[in-house]
């Protein structure tokens, strides 16, 4: 059999499939990517073993819980935990501290199932430590730098090009604005922080000790930026990102428009898929009310149902640049306007995209 494992870097660094043997309700508040969640028990049941081990203490529970995963209920999880293991040799199994419940199921796979399968030392609390860690660390030992400018100029596309940057955005699945949410959920925050502290581990691993980022907040969505990175991030230096207003609005009404609406089509299907995009557009609008005013939020919303009830008979979405061009002009604008003042100290280069990427590669290789 492979022996058991601690090396959590490995196992991340080349997406080892893995077993999470943990109930579902701790598998949905966090897990790693390329796990499975097959649990030796149900909430139900870790909760009636919870409960007994605090009232009667562990050897109770631990019969308790042998009563509970027993004969029929038994056999099918082995199988599952089995047919894991034949289609994943290469794989593991852990449970919350690589104690108990991992250990059990690795027993009754060898006995019932004749299945030696190695588990993780240290288990779920562990590879989550050297994965908070691995963030920590970057944001001592790298260089960061952000990407800024105003809405439209493809902060996006620039992260996308880029084999040094961490696209907070994609791991958030959000585009961070308000209009940014996607046509599918958001990970949960302990999944997001896991994927963002990979993919800098994957990227360490491959040689890059500076990264780009695009100027955020502390909010992506639901999801907040881990806090020793956001708080970096009130100094790192900016590069900023300019372009024609005429190009802002072509790529927002390519992005939250003409993309979005296929998302949600391709998501939903083309029966409701059409009702849930124009929904979610306007619910958009309706969360930046108070900061648009009453009479800039029913003119920019009256633009937008005539665009909607257009794109709706029509399939064009000419009539969407309308309620863009304002939003940019009357809100957006003034606002990054604002900002980027603020943090014209920090600014080192400015540029459009072309200049900008130039800009960025080479500086990496300088600081090599």
């Amino acid at each position: 059999m492979r022996p058991d494992t601690s090396n959590y870097r490995e196992i991340f660094l080349n997406d080892v499939p893995m077993m999470d043997a943990r109930a579902p309700v701790e598998f949905v508040k966090g897990a790693f990517p390329h796990t499975v969640n097959l649990p030796l028990m149900s909430d139900i049941e870790r909760q009636k073993v919870g409960t007994c081990y605090k009232q009667q203490g562990q050897d109770a529970a631990i019969a308790l819980g042998h009563q509970l995963v027993s004969g029929a209920i038994k056999a099918e999880r082995i199988e599952a935990w089995a047919a894991f293991a034949r289609a994943n040799p290469q794989g593991y199994l852990y449970c919350f501290r690589g104690g108990l419940r991992s250990q059990l199921v690795q027993q009754w796979l060898k006995t019932e199932a004749g299945i030696e399968y190695p588990r993780v030392k240290g288990g779920y609390k562990a590879m989550r430590t050297f994965l908070l860690e691995t963030t920590q660390q970057a944001v001592e030992q790298c260089d960061f730098v952000l990407v800024g400018g105003l809405t439209g100029t493809g902060k996006t596309d620039v992260i996308a090009q880029l084999a040094n940057s961490l696209d907070l955005e994609g791991h958030a699945n959000h585009r961070g604005s308000s209009f940014g949410k996607r046509a599918t959920p958001q990970p949960a925050q302990i999944d997001f922080e896991n994927r963002l502290a990979i993919d800098i581990l994957k990227k360490r691993a491959a040689g890059h000790e500076q990264f780009v980022l695009e100027d955020e907040g502390r909010i992506v969505g639901s999801c907040s930026v881990p806090l020793e990175l956001y708080q970096g991030m009130q100094d790192y230096p900016l590069v900023w990102l300019d372009d024609s207003f005429e190009d802002r609005v072509e790529r927002i009404l390519r992005d939250y428009v003409v993309d979005l609406c296929a998302e949600f089509i391709d998501t939903h299907g083309a029966e409701h898929g059409f009702a849930r995009f124009a929904a979610r557009l306007r619910q958009s609008l309706a969360n930046i009310v108070k900061r648009l005013g009453g009479e800039r939020h029913q003119r920019m919303s009256a633009l937008m149902d005539q665009a909607l009830a257009e794109q709706e008979a029509t399939g064009k979405v000419d009539l969407h640049r309308a309620w863009i061009e304002g939003l940019l002009r009357e809100y957006y604008d003034p606002m990054y306007a604002f900002q980027r003042e603020s943090k014209a100290s920090r600014i080192e280069f400015a540029g459009e995209q072309a200049a900008v990427l130039e800009y960025l590669r080479q500086r990496e290789l300088a600081r090599a």
